[in-house]
């Protein structure tokens, strides 16, 4: 290839509004209707083929936990080795592929979604994992275009760090894809994040093992639909929902296991840490190993914030998307003399926050994701009803009867290591603790110990001193932290997303520092004239 290829400068994609009389609000609105309307049979696709195994679920509404949205097929032992197989006749020809070649499915996919896949990928993402019209925007649209377009970008820049070469010498960097495959595990709760994990191993060149969610099949599919649309090959990523602990077992134990990509829960990104751990003689090479997991995200106030700007970080930090995301905000702490300006204003304005059927654009919050969480956070919320110490100030209210509806809930708690203060949720449960006005110093120490945690937090303060003094006591508690703004909404290219402590590897989705876990680099020196004597002239006799 001549020439020094030029990925097209990304610019994160514009959202959309959906406000009344806009266009894309119609087109929505249309396809809302039209797969609420058909029921979807999911397939596994391995190798490009669709498989089904006569094994299924089903995938729900989670507003509505009566409507059957899909049966999808489910993945066992035999179709996982299969998927090896396939992914492994793609590698010898995908690992080869000029970067260019590659980056173009991905730019492609990127403008098929920017465009007439739009409305699919957003009313797959608000039926099928219950988000509003907005969440799914930012999310299933912007978010996954802009990952496909700047991850194509950096990967130019990766692969354009080239090292300095002496007279008489050429040095070269080869980044090389892994050898063997990569396993992507992606959540459910945002679209963006279950395309992106198997995307970036994809784009540098890797195959790709992706066991979605079981909650989240349904937007998966869609998402397979759209990059075969774009031109990815068969085989280099294969689609394998099913039940986790089977697909795990099959694939973590094979020699050709060459990386996980992971989004989901602590305790089981440290089980497969551990599993890999225990396999190391039996791969061949050591696999790269990145995961973002859970976070007990924060805010904390100084007495000079500003009370309506905290009011709306806790309200949208905390209650969006039902709380189901790893950066929303779950611990709130508010020195005594500002809650008394705001705390009534708070409550009431939480308690009056809509929720229900996400088609109807005038909800704010929709239903959480299963039966499971339903149970989990409605198990909070008697628990501090129940507890001394502890008031529920809004909400508290739960309704699974047509939906699993829990109610935005805010939990006063006079102890600052009370359950719902230290332990994530996933929910749409908040917990504050209100310090005294002058305990500033000790407040950001106790945060500091409170949770194992350290994804997203925030400080809210007038005062530069006291944005200063949060931003160095609290330096490892937070991979994204925000000054006067809500923790949540990392911008990919603009706030590069991830946490340490228990939170995971902090790799960095939305950035090149995650590209380069994903390569496995060669040195290359080429030599114009060598040497053809092996004396040296300190051998030399005068």
């Amino acid at each position: 290839m001549s020439g020094a290829s030029r990925v097209p400068p990304p610019v994160n994609e514009p959202v959309l509004s959906h406000a009344p009389g806009t266009p894309e609000r119609a087109i929505l609105k249309a396809k809302l209707a039209e797969l609420s309307a058909h029921e979807l049979d999911i397939p596994l696709i391995i190798g490009g083929d669709e498989v089904r195994t006569g094994r299924t679920s089903r995938a729900v509404m989670p507003h509505d936990h009566g409507h059957v949205l899909a049966t999808w097929q489910m993945a066992g032992p035999e179709e996982v080795l299969r998927a090896i197989q396939a992914a492994k006749d793609a590698w010898s020809e995908w690992s080869r592929v000029e970067w260019e070649d590659r980056a173009s499915v991905f730019l492609r996919a990127a403008d098929l979604l920017a465009t007439t896949w739009r409305a699919t990928l957003n009313a797959s993402t608000m039926l099928a994992q219950s988000k509003t019209v907005h969440q799914a925007e930012i999310d299933s649209a912007c978010e996954l275009i802009d990952f496909f377009r700047f991850n194509a970008w950096f990967a130019e820049r990766v692969y354009a760090d080239q090292p300095i070469s002496g007279p008489g010498v050429w040095n070269r960097s080869e980044y090389r894809p892994l050898e063997g495959f990569v396993f992507a595990v992606t959540p459910f709760n945002f679209t963006s994040i279950a395309g992106n994990l198997w995307a970036a191993p994809a784009l540098m060149g890797n195959v790709v093992l992706w066991k979605p969610s079981s909650a989240a099949v349904y937007s998966g599919y869609q998402l397979m639909r759209l990059l075969e649309a774009a031109g990815l090959p068969p085989g280099v990523v294969n689609f394998l929902p099913g039940d986790p602990k089977v697909i795990t077992r099959a694939l973590i134990d094979h020699p050709d296991f060459a990386g996980l990509h992971y989004t989901g829960s602590t305790s089981v990104f440290q089980g497969l840490w551990k599993t890999t751990a225990g396999n190391l003689n039996g791969y061949r090479s050591y696999p790269r190993i990145v995961g973002e997991t859970g976070g007990k995200d924060f805010i904390v106030a100084h007495a000079s914030a500003d009370p309506d700007a905290l009011r709306t970080a806790i309200v949208r930090g905390g209650f969006e998307y039902q709380g189901q995301k790893c950066s929303a905000a779950s611990r709130i702490y508010v020195p005594e003399g500002l809650w008394g300006e705001m705390g009534q204003l708070l409550v009431d304005e939480v308690d009056s926050l809509k929720m229900g059927d996400v088609a109807d654009f005038r909800n704010f919050m929709g239903a959480v994701i299963t039966e499971d969480a339903f149970k989990e956070q409605a198990g909070y919320i008697e628990r501090a009803r129940r507890a001394r110490g502890v008031e529920i100030l809004a909400g508290g209210q739960v309704d699974g009867s047509k939906g699993w509806f829990v109610r935005p809930t805010l939990i006063r708690a006079e102890d600052a290591r009370y359950e719902s203060m230290c332990e994530e949720i996933f929910g749409p449960v908040v917990s504050l603790h209100i310090y005294p006005d002058g305990a500033w110093e000790e407040t950001l120490k106790l945060m500091d110990a409170t949770s194992p945690y350290a994804l997203t937090g925030a400080v809210f303060a007038h005062d530069r001193a006291a944005v200063r003094q949060a931003m160095d006591r609290l330096r490892y508690t937070a991979g994204n932290f925000y000054v006067n703004d809500k923790p949540t909404g990392a911008v990919v290219g603009q706030q590069p997303f991830g946490g340490s402590r228990a939170s995971g590897t902090n790799d960095k989705a939305g950035s090149g520092m995650n590209l380069l876990r994903w390569v496995s680099a060669r040195s290359i020196k080429e030599t114009f004239l060598p040497a053809t004597d092996y004396r040296y002239p300190f051998m030399r006799e005068k």
